[in-house]
């Protein structure tokens, strides 16, 4: 096996033939037949079953007993469910996890498999965080094998491996960390999870892309993906969920880190919306949907003479490319040039948007810049921009305006598509159907 891509040949090469690494090429034992089954052996042995015949009644969910984290999972953890969560070092994975598997342990049998700390350093650290479980099982072991066993001899209900990196399995004579090893420590867990209805939460360091180290098979292998991302030097943590089996996917949890771990955010708006005592110029509000949740953020723009011979465009939590399409549109349909100007965007808290509803809140956010001319304060927009300078509707209009309304704004900017009937209470709601217009009315 290749310990590079995790591809197999049948015998020792000095190259990979798929990736063409040399010297990568690791012996690892198969868990495939030497020889194929007849065809009339494999038809014996196959089995289906219709719709019908197959229980349909929905397991009751494992509540983490941390709200945030269980909205993100869908409800909570189902059995037999195996979840992946990434991030980078020191954002708070295992001291999560551990929160998670404290409030577990109360109400069933949960079993916490460090590979990378001693039975005495996670001992430590539940002290630190406060968590005093007389039931919550503790290993410390990097053979899967082995913490399988533990699991079934304790008849563990849930699972939690930290982390998979470090995890070996006897079916591969490669290091713990390749790919190999990843890929069949992560088959063997999630055999063990099918097999046994166990929840298993696993950890999964992350490259310097970002992306969950090895082999990209790990993803697809498990049923849900977590993302754990925060601003440097932010206290704040986002949880996101880039895929889940039972759930909705890019559903998002907030988080603080404090003495006592991870504290959940339970109004994220309040954190990523700063209000500002007097109106400034650059800054405007908008509701982002982020999952099931509409989010107020605050969009900040800097427009200023350019300081070299190309002006620069930034953005932060933005799509860069989505911003100069937007001053195109700006200055075709809105009779406004920020040639020889450097723009700045920037979306305050370290959130990143990655839907066009930040179309419109953009651009007016650089116009106010650039006029230095203050947008109020009790004022928010939201709405996509056409190419041809129409404002296009977005999803869940009428949930980002209840949204909107319960953070006090008194007056919404949106495409003419997304306004209510009724405008909801202290909320007056204006609809355009142009740029001029929305500009109009927001300057």
């Amino acid at each position: 096996m290749c310990g590079s891509c995790g591809a197999g040949t049948p015998q020792w090469q000095g190259q990979c033939p798929a990736c063409q690494a040399w010297n990568t090429l690791e012996l690892a034992a198969s868990s495939l037949p030497v020889r194929p089954h007849r065809a009339s052996n494999a038809a014996k042995s196959a089995t289906s079953r219709s719709v019908a015949e197959v229980a349909r009644d929905d397991e009751p969910r494992l509540a983490t007993g941390i709200g945030e984290l269980d909205r993100v999972l869908g409800g909570g953890l189902v059995a037999g469910s195996v979840t992946l969560l990434g991030g980078d070092p020191g954002i708070g994975k295992s001291t999560l996890l551990l929160q998670a598997s404290d409030a577990l342990s109360r109400g069933c049998i949960v079993v916490y498999a460090s590979g990378e700390e001693s039975l005495r350093q996670v001992a430590l650290r539940a002290h630190r965080l406060g968590l005093a479980s007389e039931t919550l099982r503790l290993a410390a072991e990097i053979r899967v094998e082995a913490i399988i066993e533990e699991a079934l001899a304790a008849r563990a209900a849930v699972l939690v491996v930290d982390s998979i990196q470090t995890m070996h399995s006897e079916l591969s004579e490669s290091s713990p960390g390749s790919a190999v090893q990843v890929r069949e420590s992560a088959a063997r867990l999630v055999r063990f999870a099918k097999d046994t209805g166990t929840a298993v939460l696993i950890i999964g360091h992350v490259t310097k892309e970002g992306l969950i180290a090895g082999p990209r098979i790990l993803e697809h292998m498990v049923d849900t993906v977590l993302y754990f991302e925060s601003d440097p030097g932010s206290r704040f943590r986002v949880i996101r969920a880039v895929k889940n089996r039972y759930g909705a996917a890019n559903e998002i949890g907030v988080f603080a880190m404090a003495e006592q771990g991870l504290k959940e955010v339970r109004n994220p708006s309040a954190i990523f919306l700063s209000r500002h005592e007097t109106p400034v110029p650059g800054s405007v509000v908008t509701v982002a949907r982020e999952g099931s949740r509409p989010l107020l953020v605050e969009l900040q723009a800097l427009v200023d003479e350019a300081q070299g011979m190309s002006p620069r465009r930034v953005a932060v939590g933005f799509d860069a490319g989505r911003l100069a399409l937007l001053l195109a549109v700006l200055h075709r349909h809105g009779g406004v040039s920020s040639s020889g100007q450097d723009v700045f965007v920037n979306v305050v808290g370290g959130v990143r948007i990655g839907e066009t509803a930040a179309d419109l809140p953009a651009v007016v956010a650089v116009l106010s810049s650039l006029r230095g001319r203050p947008v109020a304060t009790d004022l928010v927009c939201f709405g996509e921009l056409g190419l041809t300078g129409e404002v296009r509707p977005v999803p869940f209009g009428e949930e980002r305006l209840r949204e909107a309304a319960k953070q006090g704004f008194r007056r919404a900017i949106v495409p003419a598509a997304n306004a209510p009937r009724r405008d909801p209470d202290g909320l007056v709601v204006e609809g355009v159907a142009r740029l001029e217009q929305a500009l109009a009315l927001a300057m």
